[in-house]
């Protein structure tokens, strides 16, 4: 479990194919590697990844085909920026929100407008998300937990501030960009419930 507050912003030092999945050397000198350990788990864009080799300066993680299918990791290439987060702990406090580090789609940047300092950012969302997805509600968008400040079909806004816009990958951010999104776990599990208790309606309603 994170929290979707972004610890530091790694680079993808080199990518190789392993047993037909991928291999990623994610070089950052910052906490989630200094304290890290072989086995424990970093949020890397928001996807939940295991280090399986790790050096004072650098770590490495398997990322398996379903994976590189479903979040953007398939299209790293050296050199990227990425945004990392270790678990949040039992005493931890809770700064941001719930994040699971389990990608739900892949969303792309629509629109970058600056507001006084600030930026406004849109992003477009797959037609599934759409249930999960309400304003003033939180979302993790590359692993950042950001608040939706207005919702429109196929599409969202978020407020950035100028301190998550420096110390996250998203000062890099370009229209066109794809990002990972994972929804709020409480509001996935509202819509499974609503979705799971029209179904038993109609069907109670049929016999």
């Amino acid at each position: 479990m994170f929290t979707g507050l972004i610890e530091a912003v790694g680079r993808i030092a080199d990518v190789r194919e392993v047993a037909g999945g991928r291999r990623l050397r994610i070089a950052a000198s910052a906490a989630p590697v200094a304290t890290a350990a072989p086995g424990d788990s970093i949020a890397v864009n928001g996807v939940c990844l295991t280090a399986v080799r790790v050096t004072p300066v650098a770590f490495e993680a398997d990322v398996s085909p379903e994976t590189l299918r479903v979040t953007t990791l398939g299209s790293l290439r050296t050199g990227a920026r990425v945004n990392l987060e270790r678990p949040l702990r039992a005493d931890g406090r809770l700064g941001g929100h719930f994040v699971q580090g389990h990608v739900d789609g892949i969303g792309r940047i629509g629109a970058i407008t600056e507001e006084a300092g600030f930026r406004r950012v849109t992003v477009t969302f797959p037609p599934g998300l759409a249930g999960a997805i309400v304003p003033k509600g939180s979302i993790a968008v590359d692993g950042i937990s950001l608040t939706v400040a207005s919702l429109a079909a196929g599409s969202f806004d978020v407020q950035i501030i100028p301190y998550t816009w420096q110390e996250t990958n998203l000062h890099a951010a370009s229209v066109g960009d794809a990002a990972n999104l994972e929804c709020d776990i409480i509001g996935k599990y509202v819509a499974q419930a609503v979705e799971a208790y029209g179904d038993f309606a109609r069907g109670r309603n049929r016999a």
